[in-house]
């Protein structure tokens, strides 16, 4: 890889090379996760990573280091690809499509590697990472991790357990690309599959004015939403105890989709009688005898 990658704005992205920068790169987690408690990847770590194998990106601000990400290489039942761990921007940086960034150049790295697979967690509840991940990036999810890490003390998470999901990014994929271009489905398009869609999680406007959930669905038509909350952190501020109903139905929704053979396909904030919403696409896989 060259040692320095331009983009737009301003920004380089190159590996990262001395201990000042992976010391920087603890910085940016602290930043990127609000962590108060809990620590951040320690630079030796990060190190020992880029040096045997993986790979530990940065994004740079003129001199100075404005989002990190880091992964090595995965394997599972035969099959390599490369999980990537921690990508994270500074928060004051947030408005400059860092992130997209830096899982593009991730992305070239990585296929330069030789493999054609990235795969991460990420929490279902928050909707921008979700939209990130799905509708961005073309990435599908493909495994619900209740409680993955046990407790953590960061902002994003106190108080919660920590629910993931799985996602494989096939970033060799069609449909990834077509991502990546920009290439999404319309408004319109995303409202006409809201509505045809099975909402597995039926929810209502509670007492503060925000959406809880009010019954969970078994999955049993062609196409299903799971829908989340579209601000979680105005949920989380109004209602806390909303937002460990929305975890518990949540999980309660994913594993039943999952189990039932349910793929999640893409995610969208759609506007329906004119309130925005935002949920999970998920389609039900061809069952052997149906209709070609």
């Amino acid at each position: 890889m060259a040692q320095g990658k331009e983009a737009g704005g301003g920004l380089a992205f190159r590996r990262l090379a001395t201990p000042e920068e992976f010391r920087a790169a603890e910085e940016v987690q602290r930043l990127a996760w609000g962590l108060t408690t809990d620590s951040p990847v320690p630079a030796p770590m990060l190190r020992a990573l880029q040096d045997n194998g993986g790979l530990v990106l940065g994004a740079f601000s003129g001199a100075t280091l404005i989002g990190v990400t880091a992964g090595f290489l995965g394997r599972e039942e035969g099959r390599s690809f490369h999980y990537s761990h921690i990508t994270g921007v500074r928060p004051d940086q947030q408005n400059r499509h860092v992130g997209l960034a830096l899982k593009s150049v991730q992305r070239l790295e990585v296929l330069r590697d030789g493999l054609d697979e990235i795969r991460w967690t990420f929490d279902p509840i928050q909707a921008k990472n979700a939209f990130f991940n799905l509708r961005r990036l073309g990435g599908r999810p493909d495994r619900y991790y209740p409680n993955y890490y046990g407790p953590m003390g960061d902002s994003l998470n106190e108080g919660l357990e920590t629910d993931r999901l799985r996602l494989i990014w096939s970033i060799s994929d069609p449909h990834v690309e077509s991502r990546l271009r920009g290439e999404l489905p319309s408004p319109a398009d995303d409202e006409a599959r809201w509505r045809r869609s099975q909402a597995l999680i039926e929810t209502a406007l509670g007492g503060p004015g925000l959406r809880r959930p009010a019954a969970i669905r078994t999955p049993a038509q062609p196409e299903a939403v799971i829908e989340i909350p579209l601000d979680l952190a105005n949920v989380r501020s109004r209602d806390f105890g909303g937002v460990r109903r929305w975890r518990e139905a949540m999980r309660e929704a994913f594993t039943a989709a999952f189990q039932a053979g349910y793929r999640v396909e893409d995610f969208a904030v759609v506007t329906v009688g004119g309130e925005k919403r935002a949920g999970f696409f998920l389609a039900r896989a061809p069952r052997e005898g149906d209709a070609a």
